[in-house]
């Protein structure tokens, strides 16, 4: 089933492993006490918990003498096969499904709860309704069932294969992708080039031009501490990295070392240290004052940080400021698992990762995982276990499985910008080394946002806008979510884009004045780029120079740590 296939890896990609310092401090003890909480109110609000098991039983009746035109939303994929509409049978299993769904949720929202309690336990809720949801089960799934017979049982013999597989070697979840198809550096990260620097934490990539000239100012780009670099230079066709060469750019790349428990002492700090030095060679390799800098998704946290670092030092060596899919100063507001977080449950994941010396990438991809458990569990669990496909190849998925961890530190340090929020406070707190103020920061600006991000959600990455200095900043709003709002190449007859070129006080303001576009934001942030990236020279024939020679090929050595 290609087209199922290609649609639940689409919606995953959705869901891709991100960070910022609100999701740093997700638990499951806070969670699993909301649970507690949930029973306890089933004794203490007991007319409302009878008046639902009323209405429960009472439409359960209507349900089971046919007499319900109770439907399913026509967006659920859950319920697409003719047969939840034309078998009484399984028309009555999703109508009694749906029915208590929605009553469980609306006595969720009747319970006397505050408000962080009643975010918590409409998530919990919302978990157990999506568990229990017919899909899941053999019996309970028409198209499982039918390739039961389709398949003479293989189906089932492949499913049982497929789960025995996850709980041995993927933790209990189900695979989100077949990684078979893809090896870094053979058809993912084959963009020509060389690291020319590199210490224990970070190694540094120049790339080989493409085009006899280039603009004399550079581009040095900062990719998340959780992810590995190469969702920068993904494939030929979706590579960053290769569109910034076709428009005579000269990209550099920070690679991440993943770090283990050893590493657990590296901080904010310690990782602006690194860039700080790094920048400087891109400098002098490029025989070049200035640089453009670019942050994409928590690896503008970082960029910010260093920005201000700079910028409070009297150093102007950035040119321009590029932040991509990222929120600086989340508020609990913006997202689902903001409004669940609180300080208390800050300060839990500070010790849990204190005391395992790390936060683990996996660690981290469960969470996201039962963020969002119909596209990134449940529609799995039918897919390779019910249905016994196996996962879709899909580079983007492959990419996101290839997680890295956070050492304890700087989990930390994400915690205190949660906590504190010293972008809107500028001057008053210290971060990495200084008093963090990006209002000192002057230099131009491009800021993107995905209109469907839920991860960074796009009115929380608009309020980057407000908190720099610079007089000039370009605000573009992608159509797309997470991951496919930052890998939008051109040539997708589907990308389109929200602009206007005034600054609005609100996100709500400027979307009031902007127009839709049809096309890429690569192009437009291309040409922004070139603008202010210098005259043309010749194209260096070979990377690094005499005082940084080539150590050894991209993608390099750290991308491959496990």
């Amino acid at each position: 089933m290609p087209g199922a296939k290609d649609e639940i890896a689409r919606n995953a990609a959705e869901a891709t492993n991100a960070m910022n310092p609100l999701m740093a401090g997700f638990n499951r003890q806070e969670l699993l006490g909301a649970v507690a909480m949930m029973l306890r109110s089933t004794m203490t609000n007991p007319v409302t918990t009878a008046k639902t098991a009323g209405k429960i039983t009472a439409e359960h009746t209507k349900i089971l003498f046919g007499k319900s035109d109770r439907a399913a939303n026509p967006k659920d994929r859950r319920f697409k096969d003719p047969a939840w509409q034309h078998n009484p049978f399984y028309r009555r299993g999703m109508q009694a499904y749906l029915a208590t769904q929605e009553h469980l949720n609306d006595w969720v929202a009747e319970l006397s709860m505050t408000e962080l309690e009643h975010a918590r336990a409409k998530f919990v809720m919302s978990m157990i309704t999506d568990a229990m949801a017919p899909t899941n089960t053999l019996l309970g799934n028409p198209a499982a069932t039918k390739r039961v017979v389709d398949s003479g049982g293989l189906s089932l013999l492949k499913g049982l294969k497929n789960a025995y597989t996850d709980l041995t070697k993927n933790g209990g979840l189900p695979s989100q992708v077949d990684k078979r198809p893809f090896k870094v550096g053979e058809n993912l990260a084959t963009t020509k080039g060389s690291v020319i620097w590199k210490n224990e934490m970070m190694e540094l990539i120049q790339y080989q031009p493409l085009t006899d000239k280039v603009h004399r100012t550079p581009i040095f780009i900062i990719p998340p501490q959780i992810n590995k670099f190469y969702a920068m230079d993904l494939s030929p066709m979706v590579s960053m990295v290769q569109f910034l060469l076709a428009m005579e750019m000269q990209p550099f790349v920070v690679s991440w070392r993943n770090p283990t428990k050893e590493h657990k002492d590296w901080g904010l700090s310690d990782y602006i240290d690194s860039l700080v030095q790094a920048s400087e060679v891109v400098r002098r390799v490029t025989k070049s004052r200035k640089i453009n800098i670019s942050g994409a998704c928590s690896g503008g946290i970082t960029t910010a940080t260093l920005a201000s670092l700079l910028a409070g030092a009297g150093d102007d060596r950035i040119n321009t400021l590029t932040f991509m899919v990222c929120v600086l100063n989340p508020q609990r507001e913006d997202s689902e698992l903001g409004q669940i977080v609180s300080d208390a449950s800050l300060e839990v994941a500070r010790k849990y990762s204190r005391r395992k010396g790390i936060l683990k990438g996996d660690d981290l991809a469960r969470m996201f995982a039962w963020m969002r458990p119909n596209d990134l569990v449940w529609n799995y669990v039918v897919n390779n276990y019910l249905m016994g496909e196996d996962p879709p190849p899909f580079d983007v998925l492959y990419w996101n499985n290839d997680s890295t961890n956070l050492p304890a530190q700087l989990h930390s340090d994400y915690l205190d910008l949660g906590l504190n929020q010293p972008f809107d406070h500028p001057g008053e707190y210290d971060v990495a080394g200084h008093k963090l103020d990006l209002t000192q920061v002057k230099a131009d600006a491009f800021v993107v946002a995905g209109l469907t991000d839920h991860i960074t959600p796009w009115k929380a990455c608009y309020r980057t806008t407000g908190l720099l200095g610079s007089e000039n900043v370009e605000f573009v709003l992608s159509s797309s979510g997470h991951i496919q709002s930052l890998l939008n190449p051109p040539g997708n007859p589907k990308a389109k884009m929200f602009r206007n070129s005034d600054i609005a006080p609100t996100a709500e303001e400027w979307a009031e004045g902007a127009t839709e576009e049809a096309g890429s934001w690569w192009p437009v942030w291309g040409e922004w780029l070139k603008q202010r990236s210098g005259a043309l020279k010749t194209a260096p024939k070979a990377c690094g120079n005499e005082s940084f020679p080539p150590l050894y090929n991209a993608p390099g050595r750290y991308v491959f740590d496990e």
